[in-house]
């Protein structure tokens, strides 16, 4: 889907057609502390994107403001909202499909090959795409490709409401232009690496020998090596399984003050708690605590039960064991401040 969370408010609201919106965590003018969770095509003409500071996002707003350009128009998210549409984007996805995958809140594969070719694959896309503008008033872009790696990468090439058809023989050309970070498996650290070799492109990094990369990268290395190659035979996950449910809070300001931190993950464990039943989950056996420190130092502490719960009371007394913990010289003997919350709950019934 298209910029979706965004594209649904300007849907709702025709007065932010046009208009660059951003959706995401309350700037609170340039002092907030989360992130954009989606930002519309106007507002990335500005350079905010998703997962940006939401700091820099109010910043670069102010500064094409000052320019002339329209101010950045901010909104929290409505996720009952977004889910709801998110059904129903899926459900008409799952109607053309023979296989299905939801990768996503506002993503997913689909298994097209019963079609027996590109052509008429490309054919039923189309008409996909007609139904979800038709109903749901929103738009939808489209890769085809030979497997899962080429047909995401493909989706993105003409958004919005693009269509991009990779054919088999034309995978190799297709991705060696491409950043070598476009690969999904290299993030930002490994794609800074593999630049300081001048590894800059997939077609540059097809220079690399799968054992050089192995001994480097480990397994990673190994996917790097096939994937630059448009090699991926991972399958549709149809029944994907849920691992974890979890929800975190970064503060307004970093803190010390323990009364702070156990507001935010006692609020945090009621909601994940309440969560299990929409996920079609009653209990849980293990959950985690992340705290995260001022300096992004980021720790994570397990606790199992020796029976499923389904308890935030239970939940909440055993995680504020751990929190303590956080306080002291146990976990945090310099004294940092916690810049975040996060509870996550694991091993479902």
């Amino acid at each position: 889907m298209d910029a979706f969370f965004a594209a649904i408010e300007e849907r709702d609201n025709p007065r932010y057609h046009g208009l660059p919106l951003v959706i995401g965590a309350d700037p609170k003018n340039g002092e907030g502390r989360g992130v954009v969770s989606t930002a519309n095509y106007e507002a990335r003409k500005y350079g905010i994107h998703s997962a940006q500071p939401i700091a820099l996002a109010w910043r670069l707003s102010q500064k094409f403001k000052a320019q002339g350009m329209p101010e950045v128009i901010f909104l929290e998210p409505d996720m009952e909202k977004f889910g709801k549409n998110s059904e129903k984007a899926m459900s008409i996805f799952k109607k053309y499909s023979k296989g299905f995958e939801q990768a996503s809140v506002d993503e997913a594969y689909c298994d097209f090959s019963y079609t027996g070719s590109f052509a008429k694959a490309e054919k039923l896309a189309r008409k996909m795409q007609r139904e979800i503008k038709a109903t749901m008033r929103l738009t939808c872009s489209v890769g085809i490709g030979p497997n899962k790696l080429i047909a995401k990468i493909a989706s993105g090439i003409k958004k919005p409401e693009g269509l991009t058809v990779v054919m088999p023989s034309e995978v190799l050309n297709f991705l060696g232009k491409m950043a070598v970070g476009t690969i999904p498996v290299i993030g930002p650290k490994t794609e800074k690496i593999l630049q300081g070799k001048n590894i800059f492109t997939i077609k540059d990094l097809r220079q690399l020998s799968r054992d050089s990369l192995s001994k480097e990268f480990g397994k990673t290395g190994m996917l790097m090596y096939d994937k630059a190659r448009g090699i991926d035979d991972s399958p549709l996950e149809e029944n994907r399984e849920i691992k974890s449910i979890g929800e975190q809070e970064t503060f307004q300001d970093d803190t010390r003050d323990f009364s702070v931190a156990y507001k935010s993950m006692s609020g945090i464990c009621e909601r994940v708690v309440d969560s299990l039943p929409a996920h079609g989950f009653s209990k849980f056996q293990s959950a985690a605590l992340t705290v995260r420190f001022a300096d992004f130092e980021t720790k994570d502490r397990a606790v199992s039960f020796s029976q499923p719960i389904n308890s935030a009371e239970t939940l909440r007394t055993e995680l504020t064991k751990i929190l303590l913990k956080f306080f002291d010289k146990r976990e945090n003997p310099r004294r940092k401040a916690i810049r975040l919350i996060g509870v996550r709950l694991k091993k479902f019934v």
